[in-house]
Protein backbone atom coordinates (compact mmCIF):
# COMPACT_ATOMS: atom_id res chain seq x y z
CA UNK A 1 0.00 0.00 0.00
CA UNK A 2 1.15 3.67 -1.10
CA UNK A 3 2.43 5.56 2.19
CA UNK A 4 -0.16 7.90 0.79
CA UNK A 5 -3.09 5.71 1.19
CA UNK A 6 -2.02 4.50 4.60
CA UNK A 7 -1.56 7.95 5.97
CA UNK A 8 -5.09 8.85 4.75
CA UNK A 9 -6.48 5.47 6.43
CA UNK A 10 -4.31 6.62 9.35
CA UNK A 11 -6.04 9.73 9.19
CA UNK A 12 -10.02 8.38 8.87
CA UNK A 13 -9.38 6.03 11.51
CA UNK A 14 -8.23 8.84 13.76
CA UNK A 15 -11.20 10.56 12.79
CA UNK A 16 -13.56 7.54 13.86
CA UNK A 17 -12.05 7.07 16.90
CA UNK A 18 -12.56 10.90 18.01
CA UNK A 19 -16.25 9.80 17.78
CA UNK A 20 -16.49 7.35 20.41
CA UNK A 21 -17.28 8.00 24.24
CA UNK A 22 -14.81 9.24 27.04
CA UNK A 23 -14.36 6.15 28.34
CA UNK A 24 -12.81 4.47 25.22
CA UNK A 25 -10.70 7.03 24.69
CA UNK A 26 -9.50 6.97 28.48
CA UNK A 27 -8.19 3.45 27.87
CA UNK A 28 -7.20 3.57 24.42
CA UNK A 29 -3.99 6.15 26.32
CA UNK A 30 -2.97 2.94 28.08
CA UNK A 31 -2.90 1.26 25.09
CA UNK A 32 -1.31 3.56 22.75
CA UNK A 33 1.27 5.41 25.25
CA UNK A 34 1.34 8.40 23.98
CA UNK A 35 2.32 6.63 19.85
CA UNK A 36 -1.61 6.48 18.83
CA UNK A 37 -0.72 6.66 15.28
CA UNK A 38 1.67 3.82 15.53
CA UNK A 39 -1.25 1.94 17.75
CA UNK A 40 -3.86 2.78 14.85
CA UNK A 41 -1.24 1.58 12.11
CA UNK A 42 -1.24 -1.85 14.13
CA UNK A 43 -4.84 -2.36 14.05
CA UNK A 44 -4.81 -1.14 10.25
CA UNK A 45 -2.09 -3.75 9.44
CA UNK A 46 -4.06 -6.52 11.56
CA UNK A 47 -7.33 -5.95 9.20
CA UNK A 48 -5.48 -5.35 5.60
CA UNK A 49 -5.93 -1.74 5.53
CA UNK A 50 -9.92 -1.98 5.61
CA UNK A 51 -10.28 1.11 7.76
CA UNK A 52 -14.00 0.22 8.96
CA UNK A 53 -12.78 -3.49 10.01
CA UNK A 54 -10.42 -2.00 11.80
CA UNK A 55 -12.35 0.48 13.78
CA UNK A 56 -14.30 -2.40 14.54
CA UNK A 57 -11.42 -4.27 15.78
CA UNK A 58 -10.14 -1.35 17.97
CA UNK A 59 -13.25 -0.41 19.48
CA UNK A 60 -14.04 -4.02 20.32
CA UNK A 61 -10.75 -4.06 22.11
CA UNK A 62 -11.40 -1.17 24.12
CA UNK A 63 -15.12 -2.22 25.10
CA UNK A 64 -13.32 -5.54 26.07
CA UNK A 65 -10.75 -3.83 28.42
CA UNK A 66 -13.10 -1.81 29.93
CA UNK A 67 -15.46 -4.89 30.85
CA UNK A 68 -12.56 -6.77 32.18
CA UNK A 69 -11.11 -4.23 34.13
CA UNK A 70 -7.96 -4.33 32.03
CA UNK A 71 -6.67 -0.58 33.06
CA UNK A 72 -6.51 -2.36 36.98
CA UNK A 73 -5.44 -5.64 36.46
CA UNK A 74 -1.34 -4.83 37.17
CA UNK A 75 -3.37 -4.47 40.49
CA UNK A 76 -4.82 -7.55 41.32
CA UNK A 77 -1.57 -10.08 42.17
CA UNK A 78 -2.11 -14.09 41.70
CA UNK A 79 -1.70 -14.90 45.43
CA UNK A 80 -0.49 -17.14 47.78
CA UNK A 81 3.19 -16.73 45.83
CA UNK A 82 3.61 -20.27 45.40
CA UNK A 83 0.21 -20.51 43.06
CA UNK A 84 2.23 -17.70 40.89
CA UNK A 85 5.07 -20.15 41.49
CA UNK A 86 3.12 -22.88 39.90
CA UNK A 87 2.07 -20.90 36.80
CA UNK A 88 5.36 -19.57 35.77
CA UNK A 89 6.74 -23.35 36.05
CA UNK A 90 3.85 -24.05 33.64
CA UNK A 91 3.40 -21.25 31.51
CA UNK A 92 6.91 -20.61 30.44
CA UNK A 93 7.62 -17.56 29.33
CA UNK A 94 9.76 -14.50 30.20
CA UNK A 95 11.82 -11.57 29.20
CA UNK A 96 15.27 -12.70 28.17
CA UNK A 97 16.65 -9.01 27.15
CA UNK A 98 17.15 -6.84 24.26
CA UNK A 99 17.62 -7.25 21.00
CA UNK A 100 21.09 -4.74 19.50
CA UNK A 101 18.13 -1.98 18.49
CA UNK A 102 16.46 -2.07 22.10
CA UNK A 103 13.70 -4.55 21.20
CA UNK A 104 12.43 -6.58 23.75
CA UNK A 105 13.13 -10.18 23.64
CA UNK A 106 10.57 -12.41 25.15
CA UNK A 107 11.15 -16.41 25.28
CA UNK A 108 8.44 -19.06 25.67
CA UNK A 109 8.71 -22.48 25.96
CA UNK A 110 6.01 -23.76 23.61
CA UNK A 111 6.66 -27.35 24.05
CA UNK A 112 7.56 -27.83 28.03
CA UNK A 113 4.32 -26.02 29.18
CA UNK A 114 1.82 -28.08 30.72
CA UNK A 115 -0.72 -25.62 31.93
CA UNK A 116 -1.71 -28.11 34.41
CA UNK A 117 -1.38 -26.90 37.71
CA UNK A 118 -4.42 -23.52 37.56
CA UNK A 119 -7.51 -23.20 36.16
CA UNK A 120 -7.81 -21.15 32.91
CA UNK A 121 -8.53 -17.94 34.46
CA UNK A 122 -5.09 -17.62 35.90
CA UNK A 123 -3.00 -18.47 32.99
CA UNK A 124 -5.04 -16.01 30.94
CA UNK A 125 -4.95 -13.30 33.69
CA UNK A 126 -0.95 -13.54 33.92
CA UNK A 127 -0.80 -13.68 30.19
CA UNK A 128 -2.22 -10.28 30.22
CA UNK A 129 -0.24 -9.35 33.01
CA UNK A 130 2.63 -9.79 30.82
CA UNK A 131 1.87 -8.00 28.07
CA UNK A 132 0.00 -4.93 29.87
CA UNK A 133 3.45 -4.22 32.07
CA UNK A 134 5.22 -5.11 28.46
CA UNK A 135 3.39 -2.39 26.95
CA UNK A 136 2.71 0.30 29.71
CA UNK A 137 6.07 -0.04 31.48
CA UNK A 138 9.09 -1.84 29.36
CA UNK A 139 8.27 -0.24 25.96
CA UNK A 140 7.65 3.00 26.84
CA UNK A 141 11.25 2.64 28.76
CA UNK A 142 13.48 1.64 26.03
CA UNK A 143 11.40 4.13 24.08
CA UNK A 144 12.64 6.70 25.69
CA UNK A 145 16.16 5.13 26.51
CA UNK A 146 16.47 4.95 22.10
CA UNK A 147 14.75 8.62 21.38
CA UNK A 148 12.33 6.36 18.69
CA UNK A 149 9.01 4.42 19.13
CA UNK A 150 9.77 1.10 20.25
CA UNK A 151 6.32 -1.03 20.03
CA UNK A 152 7.07 -4.05 19.44
CA UNK A 153 8.61 -7.23 20.76
CA UNK A 154 10.47 -10.59 19.22
CA UNK A 155 9.64 -13.50 20.31
CA UNK A 156 11.66 -16.43 20.17
CA UNK A 157 9.51 -19.83 20.48
CA UNK A 158 11.79 -22.74 21.90
CA UNK A 159 9.89 -26.37 20.61
CA UNK A 160 11.89 -28.70 22.90
CA UNK A 161 9.20 -31.19 24.13
CA UNK A 162 6.68 -30.64 21.96
CA UNK A 163 4.23 -33.94 21.45
CA UNK A 164 1.28 -34.75 20.42
CA UNK A 165 -0.10 -34.57 23.99
CA UNK A 166 -0.07 -30.91 23.44
CA UNK A 167 -3.28 -31.58 22.10
CA UNK A 168 -4.72 -31.28 26.11
CA UNK A 169 -3.55 -27.67 26.11
CA UNK A 170 -4.98 -26.37 23.02
CA UNK A 171 -8.00 -24.70 24.86
CA UNK A 172 -6.06 -22.99 26.60
CA UNK A 173 -3.24 -22.01 24.22
CA UNK A 174 -6.04 -21.00 21.83
CA UNK A 175 -7.43 -18.33 24.22
CA UNK A 176 -4.66 -16.95 25.02
CA UNK A 177 -3.35 -16.45 21.07
CA UNK A 178 -7.37 -15.36 20.44
CA UNK A 179 -6.99 -12.11 23.03
CA UNK A 180 -3.54 -11.51 22.08
CA UNK A 181 -4.91 -11.17 18.60
CA UNK A 182 -7.95 -9.54 18.58
CA UNK A 183 -6.63 -7.16 22.02
CA UNK A 184 -2.73 -6.60 21.16
CA UNK A 185 -2.24 -7.29 16.97
CA UNK A 186 1.19 -6.85 15.22
CA UNK A 187 2.91 -6.94 18.78
CA UNK A 188 5.55 -9.24 17.71
CA UNK A 189 8.00 -7.91 14.74
CA UNK A 190 9.25 -11.70 14.41
CA UNK A 191 8.94 -14.87 15.38
CA UNK A 192 12.21 -17.46 16.29
CA UNK A 193 11.65 -20.83 16.20
CA UNK A 194 14.06 -23.29 18.20
CA UNK A 195 14.68 -26.59 18.84
CA UNK A 196 11.96 -27.55 16.21
CA UNK A 197 11.21 -31.81 16.81
CA UNK A 198 9.73 -33.46 13.46
CA UNK A 199 5.89 -32.65 14.70
CA UNK A 200 6.57 -29.40 14.22
CA UNK A 201 7.54 -29.38 10.88
CA UNK A 202 4.92 -31.24 9.68
CA UNK A 203 2.50 -29.22 11.62
CA UNK A 204 3.93 -26.06 10.01
CA UNK A 205 3.97 -27.32 6.39
CA UNK A 206 0.21 -27.70 6.83
CA UNK A 207 -0.38 -24.53 8.48
CA UNK A 208 2.13 -22.01 6.35
CA UNK A 209 0.08 -21.62 3.57
CA UNK A 210 -3.22 -21.20 5.71
CA UNK A 211 -1.00 -18.37 6.88
CA UNK A 212 -1.54 -14.12 5.58
CA UNK A 213 1.92 -13.47 4.09
CA UNK A 214 1.78 -10.40 6.38
CA UNK A 215 2.11 -13.46 9.39
CA UNK A 216 4.29 -15.71 7.43
CA UNK A 217 7.22 -13.25 6.71
CA UNK A 218 7.23 -12.75 10.47
CA UNK A 219 8.27 -16.53 11.37
CA UNK A 220 12.14 -18.37 10.55
CA UNK A 221 12.37 -21.86 11.67
CA UNK A 222 16.01 -21.43 12.93
CA UNK A 223 18.40 -24.91 12.59
CA UNK A 224 18.68 -26.09 15.90
CA UNK A 225 18.95 -23.75 18.85
CA UNK A 226 19.52 -20.75 16.78
CA UNK A 227 22.42 -19.58 18.79
CA UNK A 228 24.37 -18.03 15.63
CA UNK A 229 21.23 -16.73 13.94
CA UNK A 230 20.10 -15.09 16.81
CA UNK A 231 23.70 -13.75 18.17
CA UNK A 232 23.75 -11.54 14.43
CA UNK A 233 20.55 -9.42 16.39
CA UNK A 234 21.12 -9.70 20.01
CA UNK A 235 23.99 -10.26 22.42
CA UNK A 236 25.05 -13.86 24.23
CA UNK A 237 23.57 -12.23 27.61
CA UNK A 238 19.98 -11.82 25.81
CA UNK A 239 20.10 -14.92 24.60
CA UNK A 240 17.58 -17.33 26.18
CA UNK A 241 18.83 -19.98 28.46
CA UNK A 242 17.45 -22.53 25.84
CA UNK A 243 19.69 -20.46 22.92
CA UNK A 244 23.15 -20.51 24.81
CA UNK A 245 24.02 -24.24 23.58
CA UNK A 246 23.06 -27.22 21.74
CA UNK A 247 21.12 -30.31 23.13
CA UNK A 248 17.89 -31.29 25.09
CA UNK A 249 19.43 -30.56 28.40
CA UNK A 250 19.69 -26.74 28.36
CA UNK A 251 15.84 -26.21 27.59
CA UNK A 252 15.70 -27.90 31.06
CA UNK A 253 13.24 -25.43 33.15
CA UNK A 254 14.31 -24.90 36.77
CA UNK A 255 12.08 -23.39 38.80
CA UNK A 256 15.25 -21.37 40.90
CA UNK A 257 17.43 -20.50 38.59
CA UNK A 258 17.99 -16.75 38.31
CA UNK A 259 19.53 -17.15 34.62
CA UNK A 260 16.58 -18.99 33.64
CA UNK A 261 14.02 -16.22 32.02
CA UNK A 262 11.00 -18.49 32.63
CA UNK A 263 11.70 -18.79 36.93
CA UNK A 264 10.28 -16.79 39.17
CA UNK A 265 13.56 -15.99 40.49
CA UNK A 266 14.81 -14.42 37.51
CA UNK A 267 14.50 -10.40 37.44
CA UNK A 268 11.88 -9.33 35.09
CA UNK A 269 9.37 -11.67 36.61
CA UNK A 270 10.46 -10.62 40.55
CA UNK A 271 10.27 -7.14 39.44
CA UNK A 272 6.69 -7.67 37.68
CA UNK A 273 5.30 -9.69 40.72
CA UNK A 274 6.62 -7.64 43.21
CA UNK A 275 5.01 -4.29 40.88
CA UNK A 276 1.35 -5.29 41.18
CA UNK A 277 1.92 -6.80 44.91
CA UNK A 278 2.52 -3.20 45.42
CA UNK A 279 0.24 -1.69 43.02
CA UNK A 280 -2.46 -4.02 45.24
CA UNK A 281 -1.04 -2.82 48.92
CA UNK A 282 -1.47 0.65 47.78
CA UNK A 283 -4.80 0.43 46.88
CA UNK A 284 -5.78 -1.89 49.97
CA UNK A 285 -6.83 -4.22 47.39
CA UNK A 286 -5.20 -7.83 47.75
CA UNK A 287 -7.62 -10.91 47.53
CA UNK A 288 -7.50 -14.37 46.48
CA UNK A 289 -9.03 -15.53 43.24
CA UNK A 290 -8.75 -14.72 39.52
CA UNK A 291 -9.80 -12.48 37.67
CA UNK A 292 -12.32 -13.52 35.08
CA UNK A 293 -11.51 -12.16 31.66
CA UNK A 294 -13.83 -13.04 29.11
CA UNK A 295 -12.34 -14.63 25.83
CA UNK A 296 -13.29 -12.93 23.04
CA UNK A 297 -14.96 -14.78 19.90
CA UNK A 298 -12.29 -16.50 17.50
CA UNK A 299 -11.61 -14.93 13.93
CA UNK A 300 -12.85 -17.83 11.77
CA UNK A 301 -10.08 -17.51 9.71
CA UNK A 302 -7.93 -18.83 13.41
CA UNK A 303 -10.45 -21.38 13.75
CA UNK A 304 -9.86 -23.01 11.14
CA UNK A 305 -5.99 -22.96 11.29
CA UNK A 306 -6.28 -24.37 14.94
CA UNK A 307 -9.29 -27.31 12.77
CA UNK A 308 -5.78 -27.82 10.68
CA UNK A 309 -3.58 -28.25 13.58
CA UNK A 310 -5.93 -30.67 15.11
CA UNK A 311 -6.45 -32.55 12.38
CA UNK A 312 -2.33 -32.73 11.57
CA UNK A 313 -1.50 -34.10 15.20
CA UNK A 314 -4.21 -36.74 14.72
CA UNK A 315 -2.72 -38.06 11.91
CA UNK A 316 0.39 -38.12 13.31
CA UNK A 317 -0.93 -39.70 16.29
CA UNK A 318 -2.43 -42.57 14.11
CA UNK A 319 0.78 -43.23 12.39
CA UNK A 320 2.69 -43.33 15.22
CA UNK A 321 0.36 -46.01 16.65
CA UNK A 322 0.97 -47.73 13.53
CA UNK A 323 4.39 -47.51 13.43
CA UNK A 324 4.71 -48.86 17.03
CA UNK A 325 2.58 -51.91 15.54
CA UNK A 326 -0.51 -50.44 17.71
CA UNK A 327 -4.06 -51.06 16.25
CA UNK A 328 -5.03 -47.82 14.75
CA UNK A 329 -8.40 -48.32 15.98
Amino acid sequence: MADAACDDAVEQLAGLLDQVEARLKKTFENVHQGYPTETLVRFLKAREWHVNKAQKMLVDSLNWRIQNEIDSILEKPIIPVDLYRSIRDTQLVGLSGYSKEGIPVFAVGVGLSTYDKASVNYYVQSHIQINEYRDRFILPTVTKKYGRPITTCIKVLDMTGLKLSALNQMKIVTAISTVDDLNYPEKTETYYIVNAPYIFSACWKVVKPLLQERTRKKVHVLRGCGKDELLKIMDYSSLPHFCQREGSGASKHSSNDPDDCFSLDHPFHKELYNFIQEQALNLELIKQGSLHVKIPEQDPEDAKIVEVIEAEFHKLGVENKSANGVDKD
